[in-house]
């Protein structure tokens, strides 16, 4: 009898069973393209794990390494693609990511382009080699092609004023799972860079949020100040990306120097 093998977590789905739970989702960002750092994530509670090949040193190798990493934990990862390139958009998903993110989303014109992306023929454009790849665990999923399109969690990024003018509408296309907002490109957008905390940028944030719920589509924010977190929360998120491997360590290892430069002592006067 031949193994039968299902694929990843479906973000959807956790989206679904923490809004019955009356809870938002929390996720870090797996940025050094490191397995074990992946791992690490995906054992310590959290819901999600967002690989990054936008800005992370991520590649096809290291995304497929991180996917096989995370596939043994209850949590929904989630690959940022560098943009909405079809073809990139196709080889991530044959490497078994069921949960895509793509960036800088601006109209529902290239969410729908996304959308098309992800689906396969007549619905979308999606090449076929499911049986040369692992999302199909090399045709061990039973049905894959027949599933394969509502198996995938399109995330789309709203990371600009034109984005967030447009959230309800991009928000509203079929297909599109959920959307992220990113404070960062949104307060440079906005003519705010490096002030996430700034008023626009606050409440532009809160206007996506409000798009989403007025479309029906969750909405996820990027807010690794705790404090901006449980505001986005308050609010209506369904999901906050609360950090990153890579802050992680670096925010430790200065932790640990500033504490032995608060145990150093003096030099005696005259020495």
């Amino acid at each position: 009898m031949p193994l039968r093998l299902s694929t990843d977590t479906s973000l959807a789905d956790l989206l679904d069973a923490a809004a019955s739970e009356g809870r938002a989702l929390v996720g870090a960002w797996s940025s050094l393209g490191s397995p074990l750092a992946a791992e690490i994530l995906a054992g310590s509670g959290l819901d999600v794990v967002l690989v990054d090949g936008e800005h992370g040193p991520n590649d096809l190798t290291t995304v497929l390494g991180q996917l096989q990493a995370t596939a043994a934990y209850p949590v929904a990862t989630l690959v940022r693609v560098p943009s909405g390139d079809p073809v990139r958009i196709k080889q991530v998903l044959d490497l078994g990511a069921t949960n895509l993110l793509v960036p800088m989303v601006d109209s529902p014109a290239e969410a729908a382009e996304a959308v098309r992306a992800v689906r396969y023929p007549p619905a979308g454009i999606r090449g076929v080699g499911s049986a040369l790849a692992r999302s199909s665990r090399w045709n061990g999923v039973n049905g894959y092609l027949d599933g394969a399109d509502d198996g995938i969690t399109l995330v789309v990024q709203l990371e600009t004023r034109a984005g967030v003018e447009a959230a309800e509408a991009i928000a509203a296309v079929d297909g599109v799972g959920a959307v992220l907002v990113g404070p960062a490109d949104l307060a440079a957008s906005l003519g705010h860079l490096g002030q996430q905390d700034h008023p626009e940028v606050v409440a532009a944030v809160h206007a996506a949020i409000e798009a989403g719920h007025r479309a029906g589509t969750p909405v996820a924010v990027n807010a690794f100040d705790p404090a901006m977190a449980d505001r986005y929360v308050e609010a209506g998120a369904a999901f906050v990306a609360v950090g990153a491997d890579v802050t992680l360590v670096a925010q430790g290892a200065r932790r640990l120097v500033a504490r032995r430069a608060d145990h150093r002592t003096s030099p005696e006067e005259g020495e």
